[in-house]
């Protein structure tokens, strides 16, 4: 890495060393480069369940979660699509893997998979199913924190669709009215799994809705990690000195199905190209050596780093084992039949 005091012909962002630019581009190079490993693995049947990709979003996952400060003990609630996020708070490419395989060694044992999972030391709790949810969830976090005069900050994101859900106005709600050092990230990114945007809301814009709960809100172009980062920036430190919630909408685009299932035949070719243009690791990658931020080689290495990290983690996880059956036993029973496997096999089997 470039040392953070080396010169650029551009100023730099406030609040941003040079080292810290490189970061964002790395997390976003390796969630896009990791969910490619991913879809390979899943076209060979060695994903389980279902795979799904922020193609187009790694700006505002990336962004958004770098605001946050984890030495202070700051904690994100991810959606589906955030994996970016998850890597910025320090989870590891291994796990992901191991998860979406299923594998024994994955955090939740082979019990639950993709990014469904929770570290509340590095500062991620793994998300409900039930979208909107997790809006009540982190403001019940976030109370926490106020009663214990922690200068903590909590970041939960959402959809566009699932803003539409009582689960989230009920929570936001809360934390407006108590005043909770929450932010909620709206990734507006045009469909709620093939519902369209102003199919199921009548406002043109979903920053709009921050008026109804007496909060303030912000819109962003979630496609440029750097506005992402400074709007939600300006929030997180709100948070912290007592401001209360903010709603940010993140203007972004799923450029893929909602899944690897998905073949996205309700989106026109048309509208696919046209947010290809606005790829948000082309745009920055332009940026940084336009800003004379990076030159090719710098980030040339990033991406060579991202290939053998990724090709070591793949390595390692394809070889491991998956579950035992009697495993799933644990945690559920007191005393699993370690014993008196082979009657339960015979039983269950």
């Amino acid at each position: 890495m470039p040392s953070a005091t080396a010169t650029a012909s551009s100023p730099l962002p406030t609040g941003l060393t040079r080292s810290q630019l490189h970061d964002l581009y790395y997390y976003m190079r390796l969630t896009r480069t990791l969910e490619e490993r991913l879809t390979n693995l899943y076209r060979q049947t060695k994903v389980i369940g279902g795979l799904f990709r922020s193609l187009g979003q790694e700006a505002d996952s990336v962004g958004s979660a770098y605001a946050l400060d984890r030495k202070q003990g700051d904690i994100l609630s991810p959606l589906i699509r955030n994996l970016g996020s998850m890597l910025v708070q320090g989870a590891r490419p291994v796990e992901v893997l191991r998860q979406y395989m299923a594998k024994a060694e994955s955090p939740t044992r082979g019990r639950e998979l993709n990014i469904h999972f929770n570290d509340l030391e590095r500062g991620f709790i793994g998300q409900i199913s039930h979208l909107g949810d997790m809006v009540p969830v982190m403001a019940g976090i976030t109370l926490s924190f106020k009663m214990r005069k922690q200068r903590r900050v909590g970041m939960v994101y959402v959809g566009d669709g699932a803003m539409s859900t009582g689960s989230f106005h009920e929570g936001i709600n809360f934390a407006a009215v108590q005043r909770l050092p929450l932010v909620v990230v709206a990734e507006n990114n045009g469909y709620a799994y093939s519902t369209p945007f102003h199919k199921q809301t009548a406002v043109k814009a979903l920053v709009e809705k921050a008026v109804g709960y007496g909060i303030p809100g912000a819109q962003a172009d979630g496609n440029d990690v750097l506005a992402v980062y400074a709007a939600t920036k300006t929030a997180v430190d709100r948070a912290r000195a007592g401001g209360g919630v903010s709603l940010i909408e993140l203007l972004t685009y799923r450029r893929k199905g909602h899944a690897e299932h998905d073949n996205q035949s309700y989106v026109s070719t048309d509208e696919l190209q046209a947010w290809e243009k606005k790829d948000p690791i082309d745009r920055y990658t332009k940026q940084l050596h336009d800003a004379g931020w990076a030159t090719p080689a710098d980030l040339a290495a990033i991406d060579a780093r991202i290939g053998q990290e990724l090709d070591a983690a793949v390595g390692q996880v394809e070889s491991e084992p998956m579950p035992e059956g009697a495993s799933a036993l644990d945690g559920v029973l007191e005393n699993p039949p370690r014993a008196e496997l082979e009657w339960y096999r015979r039983l269950h089997g």
